[in-house]
């Protein structure tokens, strides 16, 4: 297994875990605050990347690339998936989440041509075949639970926001350092978020909320804002977009991991069998990948 396909396995550990630790933080905070939070963390840390001289360096189509990613990828995600996980089960959102490397194989046939071929298409069956197994186990489980409309169709919309998200970056690192993209996205999704969530951030009432949920706040920051990130683009660059979905499977089965790992869930042969659906394809999807030439370093 190569290094950049490494890199795409960590980046959706980080996210996957991440989806547990953001519906435990909204329990204590606005979602609009901990959305702004995550982006004033990360500029605190990227700030001086934003330098005058490599901004003129941008062309005016990588600046449109450039906000949409921070529209579709940060903005746009995290309203919809923090706001879902919020007013849905966890078991519904790892259905829906699991539908992610079908979407985004879908997406880069219609936005990059890349028709996925038979090698290709056996490791997306397996990534799905795995989410779903262990997501539809659980459903069953917890049949009686009440959903959400409303936030099973956040989180769908966040899939999308994704899928398309991984379009995105699979263009802009062909020709920008992967930290700059990290840097100046999150310097877009600051500026849109500014003012949805300053109202929360000057009258909400800070006293209530524990060292152990700033600490969470933080790590979401760093995890979500620029590891996971930047992880990301160092190994999309050098990815086919249509295999890149099959790397996204991993995202439930991280929430899943860490369920048992933080929540005290007990594992089940659902999860076992999950995992292992998703790691061969995983394994497939990184034998097949291609290292395109890099054009930066």
């Amino acid at each position: 297994m190569n290094r950049y396909a490494l890199y795409l396995i960590a980046a959706m550990l980080l996210v996957g875990s991440n989806v547990g630790v953001g519906k435990s933080v909204v329990a204590f905070i606005p979602v609009s605050l901990f959305a702004l939070l995550r982006f004033v963390i990360a500029m605190a840390v990227l700030w001086p990347l934003l330098r005058p001289a490599k901004i003129r360096m941008v062309k005016r189509g990588e600046w449109v690339n450039l906000f949409q990613q921070a529209f579709f990828g940060t903005f746009m995600f995290t309203l919809l998936m923090l706001n879902g996980v919020q007013r849905t089960s966890a078991v519904a959102a790892g259905v829906i989440t699991s539908t992610i490397p079908a979407v985004v194989a879908l997406f880069s046939w219609f936005f990059l041509k890349e028709r996925p071929n038979g090698l290709a298409l056996i490791s997306i069956v397996l990534a799905i075949a795995g989410v779903v197994v262990i997501n539809v186990a659980q459903g069953v489980a917890g049949a009686s639970q009440d959903t959400s409309l409303l936030g099973n169709l956040m989180v769908l919309g966040a899939v999308c926001c994704e899928s398309y998200y991984v379009i995105l970056s699979r263009r802009l690192t062909q020709t920008l350092p992967a930290i700059d993209i990290c840097a100046y996205t999150h310097f877009f999704g600051l500026l849109l978020m500014l003012p949805l969530g300053f109202s929360a951030l000057v009258s909400f009432d800070y006293s209530g909320v524990s060292l152990s949920v700033w600490s969470l706040i933080l790590w979401y920051g760093f995890s979500a804002n620029i590891f996971s990130f930047w992880l990301w683009m160092k190994g999309i660059r050098h990815v086919d977009g249509s295999l890149a979905g099959v790397f996204c499977g991993l995202l439930p089965i991280a929430a899943e991991l860490y369920g048992m790992v933080f929540l005290d869930e007990r594992p089940t042969i659902a999860h076992g069998i999950a995992l292992a659906c998703v790691v061969a394809g995983i394994v497939l999807a990184s034998l097949k990948a291609k290292t395109a030439p890099s054009m930066i370093s």
